[in-house]
């Protein structure tokens, strides 16, 4: 590591990817790689809108590097920033995009990860957003015919709209559930929620 001010750092990438009469085209590995280096920092010494943002533009650097896993994790990490920030809009708009990240890699479990990683950020504090990023979890575990791996999260969407008192779709959602049990032959979970 040539400097560990993030600044400088931050700096330095921004002009990696800066096109110019000299510069005809972008270096987004170095500048991907001095993105890492300035979160990283920025999260040591408690910065976490600037580490968010570095995180937000590695995310960026790996997308334009062809790797949409690694820029997936950048977004996950920019997305547990942003709860720390208690930035609520931006979780979901994090976790969100990560996720769309995995499934570029056709990667539906980590997709449904991550979207289940920002469903229980914001359980308590927006809940219908939650409820949101659970079904889309258990719609994208259910194309991928893995409907045995979404029962848990069935469980907490239901348990969110109980806690809005929102009844019928709880109950919609245990429907929902039951008919994704039936199709993988798991009556057994069929009947103990």
């Amino acid at each position: 590591m040539a400097s560990s001010d993030p600044d400088k750092l931050m700096l330095k990438a921004d002009k990696q990817t800066k096109l110019s009469l000299t510069r005809w085209s972008a270096d987004w590995r170095s500048a991907t790689a001095l993105y890492e280096q300035a979160a990283i920092a920025y999260r040591l010494a408690k910065n976490y809108e600037k580490a968010k943002e570095a995180f937000e533009k590695a995310s960026k650097g790996q997308e334009m590097l062809s790797s949409p896993w690694d820029a997936a994790k950048h977004m996950e990490s920019a997305g547990s920033l942003a709860k720390e920030l208690r930035n609520w809009s931006e979780v979901a708009d994090f976790y969100r995009r990560a996720s769309e990240l995995y499934i570029e890699c056709g990667r539906s479990q980590p997709a449904s990860d991550a979207l289940t990683k920002g469903a229980r950020v914001l359980e308590e504090v927006v809940p219908e957003e939650a409820i949101k990023l659970y079904t889309d979890a258990c719609a994208i575990l259910e194309e991928d015919g893995k409907e045995q791996m979404a029962f848990d999260l069935y469980r907490a969407a239901t348990s969110v709209y109980i806690k809005l008192e929102k009844f019928t779709d709880a109950a919609a959602t245990l429907l929902r559930w039951g008919l994704a049990a039936d199709k993988c032959n798991a009556t057994n979970s069929q009947c103990k929620d």
